[in-house]
């Protein structure tokens, strides 16, 4: 009784495991092709960097930003960067001036402690940032992050000049030797598949700060929203879940468009990091934290409902339709590592698609009720 219950459970599993990816995953085969925005069609942009006690990483990355090739017809820069000095401890602010004397775009912007905050943690320095923009074009990114081009800024930039007020691209983490380090960039590129599709499906739900563009008044718009301060992190998604649409948000997913960072070098760091991120999720609509719960749950009831029926009578079965689900995934998997620069991480799917499950279930008290009260 008990295997026959668990076999129809598998059965429903799968159904839903091939639903998701024809409807959803599919779609990263038509992913949009880069474009290049024509000079005329270029609006000034306002790269804001939210930072605390990161010296080491603005004076690493903030050349590869400040040389971005945006310009208009006469050749000057037609963006500015503006790094929000959330009361670093460090040497931040010797940095910042040091750099601003060779960089006329390069603006810092100093919260000292006597400041009186009306948000919490990131959103705070974030807001701080907005004000000072004097653009009505923004580009977020992270103070560890370093873009793969100097066209970057223009790629992430060209579907607001189409009228689109969201742009999510892919922030990556660079490769270091390791299982943590290998599956972080596995779990990213997964995360990837996910909100991408869902974006073409209609459906965006979230996306990366480490690389993501907007309008202003867009984001003024989701900072009034009841849920923006429930967390002092998740701007991100909380932007994207509170003001995106089907017709006012966007994907690119170009090589000269990422941006890569330094992944947690331990597990207990990661996991930290983990739990931060997954509190947003919370504050998702309902429709959208069913189709995730679904996805996720269903993922978990093929791998244990396989294990559990292999002695089963209709075994064959099982195992077909088992075999049959994993080439799917595998080969979505495989389209998104290409496409995402990844393609040595294709060795690792076997074991990281089981391993998922094991993840979902370590971060389900994150996902469902626990929040993450800090911003470091």
């Amino acid at each position: 009784m008990f295997t026959d219950i668990v076999y129809w459970l598998f059965l429903l599993a799968i159904a839903a495991q091939c639903g998701y990816a024809l409807y959803f995953f599919r779609r990263i085969f038509f992913m949009p092709a880069a474009k290049q925005l024509p000079v005329t069609e270029r609006q000034p942009v306002s790269i804001i960097i939210c930072a605390k006690n990161e010296a080491r990483n603005l004076q690493k990355n903030l050349p590869a930003i400040l040389s971005q090739q945006y310009h208009n017809a006469a050749g000057k820069p037609m963006f500015e960067v503006i790094v929000v000095n959330d009361n670093s401890t460090d040497n931040t602010a010797s940095i910042m001036q040091e750099m601003e004397r060779q960089y006329d775009n390069l603006w810092d912007v100093l919260i000292t402690d006597t400041v009186e905050r009306d948000l919490q943690g990131k959103k705070f320095a974030l807001s701080y940032g907005v004000v000072y923009a004097k653009n009505d074009w923004l580009l977020l990114t992270d103070a560890d992050c370093a873009p793969t081009s100097d066209h970057w800024l223009e790629q992430m930039v060209t579907p607001l000049a189409a009228g689109k007020e969201i742009v999510a691209g892919y922030g990556g983490y660079n490769k270091t030797w390791g299982l943590l380090n290998a599956f972080i960039r596995w779990e990213t590129l997964h995360t990837f598949l996910q909100y991408s599709t869902y974006s073409l499906a209609g459906k965006p739900y979230m996306a990366v700060g480490r690389n993501l563009a907007c309008t202003k008044n867009i984001l003024l718009r989701a900072q009034k929203s009841d849920v923006w301060n429930a967390l002092p992190s998740g701007d991100d998604d909380l932007l994207v879940s509170i003001a995106g649409n089907a017709t006012n948000t966007a994907v690119v997913c170009h090589p000269s468009s990422f941006t890569y960072s330094d992944a947690k070098a331990t597990w207990a760091e990661w996991i930290a990091q983990k739990q931060r991120h997954m509190s947003t999720g919370k504050y998702y609509s309902s429709d959208l934290k069913m189709l995730l719960a679904d996805y996720a749950g269903s993922h978990a009831v093929v791998w244990i409902g396989f294990f559990i029926l292999l002695s089963y009578a209709k075994w064959k079965i099982v195992a077909a339709l088992f075999i049959a689900r994993c080439i799917i995934y595998w080969i979505l998997w495989i389209v998104t590592a290409v496409r995402l620069r990844e393609k040595n991480l294709i060795y690792f799917f076997p074991f990281f698609d089981i391993g998922w499950m094991v993840y979902n279930f370590a971060f389900l008290p994150y996902i469902t009720w626990k929040n993450k009260q800090q911003w470091t």
